[in-house]
């Protein structure tokens, strides 16, 4: 049985209006995939001028930025970036929550899809490999998972 993800071409979406929230914590790791995920979304034809970058402190800061975003009607879909990597306290455990519930709660609302593309990894390295490294970039496949939803 292949763990790899199906390959499965993204439609194109050259009226799509996207926005991007991304963390300044872990810098290079999230802008990393950023760039990915813009250069796959110019890729499928979206307007360069269609994709607006919001930055936030830290991961916790990505849901109310994208209820707010949410809030003006003038996006399509939203995909949230960040990297949050395992410590040696229970932080990691409770902005990983955070996130994730933050972001199905939004989710649920069903105005436009927001996506998940925040790493939680238990050390830089597995970042690394995540965002543009040896397993790909993660803001790639968030932003065709976007270009899917849009399409639903």
């Amino acid at each position: 049985m292949s763990t790899s993800a199906p390959t499965v071409t993204a439609p194109n979406a050259p009226n799509a209006r996207i926005a991007i929230i991304d963390t300044l914590w872990n810098r290079e790791i999230v802008a990393a995939l950023t760039q990915g995920a813009v250069d796959t979304l110019l890729a499928h034809e979206v307007k360069q001028e269609n994709i607006h970058i919001v930055s936030v402190p830290g991961a916790v800061e990505l849901t109310y930025a994208a209820a707010r975003l949410m809030a003006t009607g003038k996006y399509d879909a939203i995909i949230l970036n960040g990297c949050v990597v395992r410590g040696g306290t229970p932080h990691f455990d409770y902005v990983c929550q955070s996130v994730t519930q933050g972001m199905t709660q939004l989710n649920l609302l069903g105005e436009i899809p927001v996506i998940f593309g925040v790493l939680t990894v238990d050390n830089e390295q597995q970042a690394l490999d995540r965002a543009g490294g040896c397993l790909g970039n993660k803001g790639s496949e968030c932003a065709e998972a976007a270009l899917h939803m849009l399409a639903l």
